[in-house]
């Protein structure tokens, strides 16, 4: 029986010892540890090395190579040298194997996982392959290689730089140490960097003992990529909070065996020289044996994805919601806001609000950051696209920066130019628009609200929905997504739009998919507006006067997701017999922390919804982008919206959410206008209000609609 022994500088009270059959030999296995003392180390080994048939180094590799030099790591090439009669290893290029196939197995397992993670390298110099298949996912990579050798309070932040930084550090590194160690400030100003470095960070590469010495300021929620984690050190890290532990040390025998001590097991059983390893050789033992790496979550499953969301402000009176504006609006003229507000355009972008809470009924969490652009609509529509774009890609390198996976655009900033094309283009991180989930969100609002006022009969199985319906803006971007899908379930579709050349060919489009449907064009709203039961306004005409209310048919749903609204509160106010809604508005799930977005809270808009559930999902991906939505898109995102718990948020309306009680006071004064209407009329000149709508008039109103629905 052969022996192989594993000195470890870890602790000796987790000594162990096993006999095992190991790739067709039997083997007596032992780990001893040196209670961190190199000189103790060096005894174990002087001990063994004529008793052993190989010894495994649980140090540092001997030799690492870093861009397209070779290093030798002198304290532990020293330690291997002791031993002239056994072989010994490190097991450093059998860690390179199993710490990056495990970095791979959880991007692939877990759907994108490490896309653009902010991830610390405690030493980028052993661990260069490994920082090399990360930067594959993410460029938010930080070594501390300066900070813990040279007691420099500086990270290094690219590849490149970190290998300038080992070609000269490896000459001075022994003078500088000393330097350090006499320099008390200098030594403080390192610790605290290698702190707030942990601290920002969302994944974290690091021999595992050398994280004993920190808390749960600096481990609690992180991600912790490393090799053999004994069973102690996962309760540590439980108590600290860890969200999960990337452990490229497989489990054999019933004991998690580390790299140096696994790649001795493997030289005593080949009787192979360490040099005569070949790679081919490791993976067929990796397979032989079925080793895989470890994914432990040491406080149950827990996965935080995250996004960014690019506002602006509306109208000069968001820019009073800052205390020394406010003031200012009181006392100046119009003329100085008008100039305030030509200055903020130019105004580089910030963090309005962090958003934390966000959590899905399948345990996915989602976080991110409100970015703020300053452009009014006015402001932006004043201005070439390019002047937004510019404005836009310094929000993404922000929100890259920040750690977000994927951004959406909001409110105006998703219309300028060709509506996000350019953007995700040349952005740094997946953009979407949110216009698939404002459509989707569009039509389930006036479904929840046509179903509420009971107005419309309902359908025999199969048939379609009596009533008619109008787009207005139903050539652009969310307005054809509308209108494609209200052809499917409308008696009667009304398109508008001036573009007419564009009707003719969306109208085309949609009798390909929905050959049935009854579409009907114009350029103008005005002329159809009386026999419509449901309206959706979706233009881009910022503040235009696109519909006369005063038109409308008593209990007519219209429902309004234009930014800004196409029907202001004025227009609203004159017409109580009709529902308007501000469509769109999601309810997210969790316990949602963030800013007033001058909505309910927890509640969000569609567009914003759409990257929440981008990020939920892991879909970290140009999704809505461009004019044309592909409504197969606007039918995913409602269901990908399901699966993760977003609900319609109550209806709401210019003066906020619609009550059981308000909507039963529309239904009730839409019946009274409908039939004085019908009283005026000769009777030769107008049917009688009878049959469908007599029969709509008596069914249940309110939450007694919703759940019959």
């Amino acid at each position: 029986m052969k022996k192989v022994v594993g000195i470890s500088l870890g602790a000796g009270e987790e000594d162990f010892a096993i006999d095992a059959r190991f790739l067709g030999k039997r083997l007596s296995v032992r780990r001893v540890g040196a209670n961190g003392s190199t000189a103790e180390a060096e005894r174990l080994i002087r001990r063994w090395e004529s008793r052993a048939d190989a010894i495994g180094l649980g140090v540092v590799k001997d030799s690492y190579t870093v861009g397209s030099r070779r290093f030798v790591e002198k304290a532990s090439a020293r330690l291997v040298g002791l031993a002239t009669k056994v072989p010994v290893t490190t097991g450093g290029r059998l860690n390179d194997i199993l710490q990056e196939w495990a970095l791979r197995r959880v991007q692939a397992k877990l759907g994108n996982y490490f896309n653009n993670a902010k991830v610390l390298f405690f030493s980028g110099r052993t661990n260069y392959k490994l920082a090399q298949a990360m930067s594959e996912f993410t460029q938010n990579i930080e070594f501390a290689d300066a900070v813990l050798t040279l007691g420099v309070p500086k990270m290094l932040t690219s590849l490149e730089s970190l290998e300038l930084f080992a070609g000269g550090a490896h000459y001075v590194e022994d003078l500088a140490a000393a330097a350090v160690r006499s320099a008390i400030p200098l030594r403080e100003l390192a610790r605290l960097a290698l702190r707030r470095a942990m601290r920002e960070a969302t994944v974290i590469v690091a021999p595992v003992h050398e994280l004993d010495r920190f808390g749960a300021e600096e481990l609690a929620r992180k991600t912790i990529v490393t090799s053999t984690v004994n069973d102690r050190r996962i309760r540590a890290f439980k108590e600290k909070n860890v969200d999960m532990v990337v452990d490229g040390a497989p489990v054999l025998f019933g004991r998690v065996l580390g790299p140096s001590l696994l790649d001795a097991m493997i030289l005593a059983a080949t009787g192979k020289a360490p040099d005569e390893i070949l790679e081919d050789d490791y993976l067929e033992i990796i397979e032989t044996l079925k080793l895989e790496p470890r994914i432990v979550y040491p406080n149950g499953f827990r996965r935080v994805n995250r996004f960014a969301f690019v506002i602006h402000p509306l109208s000069q009176e968001y820019f009073k919601i800052v205390k020394p504006i406010e003031v200012l609006s009181q006392v100046s003229p119009p003329i100085l806001m008008d100039t305030l507000e030509k200055a903020l355009a130019y105004a580089p972008p910030f963090v309005y609000s962090k958003v934390t809470g966000i959590k899905s009924p399948t345990g996915v969490e989602a976080e991110g950051w409100l970015i703020s652009v300053g452009g009014t609509p006015k402001e932006i529509m004043r201005h070439g696209p390019e002047f937004t774009y510019r404005r836009l890609l310094d929000a993404a390198r922000m929100a890259k920066k920040l750690g977000a996976q994927i951004m959406g655009l909001g409110a105006f900033t998703k219309v300028v130019g060709d509506a996000g094309l350019t953007v995700a283009r040349r952005a740094p991180l997946p953009i979407t628009t949110g216009n698939s989930y404002s459509a989707s969100g569009a039509l389930w609002a006036a479904h929840d609200a046509i179903l509420r006022l009971g107005l419309v009969p309902r359908p025999n199985h199969g048939e379609k929905v009596k009533f008619k319906a109008m787009v207005v803006g139903a050539t652009g971007a969310i307005g054809s997504a509308c209108a494609r899908l209200l052809a499917m379930v409308a008696e009667e579709l009304y398109m508008v739009s001036p573009e007419t050349a564009k009707l003719l060919a969306l109208k085309e489009s949609i009798l390909k998919e929905t050959p049935d449907a009854r579409l009907f064009l114009s350029s103008r709203a005005d002329r159809d507006l009386p026999g419509m039961d449901m309206i959706v306004t979706a233009t881009s005409g910022a503040g235009k006067k696109v519909l006369d209310i005063m038109k409308v048919k008593p209990g007519c749903v219209i429902t309004d997701v234009a930014r800004p609204l196409d029907l202001p509160p004025e227009e609203v106010a004159k017409r109580p017999d009709v529902l308007v809604i501000e469509s769109g508005e999601i309810q997210l799930p969790g316990k949602v922390r963030m800013k007033n977005i001058g909505l309910p809270k927890g509640v969000a808009y569609a567009c914003l919804a759409e990257t929440i559930v981008l990020a939920l999902e892991g879909r970290f991906e140009n999704y809505t982008v461009g004019r044309n939505i592909e409504w197969e898109k606007v039918r995913e995102i409602y269901k990908l919206g399901l699966k993760h718990g977003m609900k319609l948020a109550a209806i709401s309306g210019v003066n906020g959410p619609f009550t059981d009680a308000d909507i039963a006071k529309v239904r009730k004064l839409a019946l009274a206008a409908r039939a004085k209407a019908a009283a005026a009329a000769p009777a030769a000149g107008k049917p009688r209000a009878a049959g469908p709508r007599k029969r709509a008039a008596a069914k249940p109103d309110g939450a007694k609609a919703t759940a019959a629905a």
